[in-house]
């Protein structure tokens, strides 16, 4: 069983972490503000939605700290991953394509067409969900 008022102090060690407001943090995991007040007064106990929306927003937060206090918030920095200028630059180059792969897109496209004589627009037609529509005449 979650502690509401140990929860609540972990809700408060992340917003302090990240620097944000209840309010910040309530549209960051996409949660009313009256939810998140409440938790943090102790009035509620958070829902398994709640929870997961805080793991899956903020990845450093650990479920199992988060649930029961166990574990490390913010997580140790872990100085044996380095990633050298080199390897940068080289993910960067690969996301880039090259002048060929620029030719054989451009290639590709359909001609545009600028003949003054084309098409005219009869009408705008908008669909809603709730099955109205909006038309327009120009």
């Amino acid at each position: 069983m979650v502690n509401s008022i140990e929860f609540a102090k972990r809700i408060e060690k992340i917003l302090s972490y990240y620097g944000i407001s209840a309010t910040a943090f309530a549209v960051a995991i996409d949660f009313n503000r009256s939810t998140i007040s409440h938790i943090l007064s102790g009035r509620n106990k958070p829902s398994l939605e709640f929870v997961l929306k805080i793991v899956e927003t903020y990845p450093e937060v650990e479920l199992y700290w988060l649930l029961n206090g166990k574990g490390s918030f913010p997580p140790a920095q872990d100085s044996s991953i380095t990633i050298s200028e080199e390897k940068i630059e080289e993910v960067k180059n690969e996301t880039k394509p090259s002048v060929q792969q620029k030719v054989n897109i451009e290639n590709s496209l359909p001609p545009i067409s600028t003949k003054s004589n084309a098409s005219k627009i009869d009408r705008i037609v908008i669909f809603y969900t709730d099955g109205s529509f909006k038309e327009y005449l120009p």
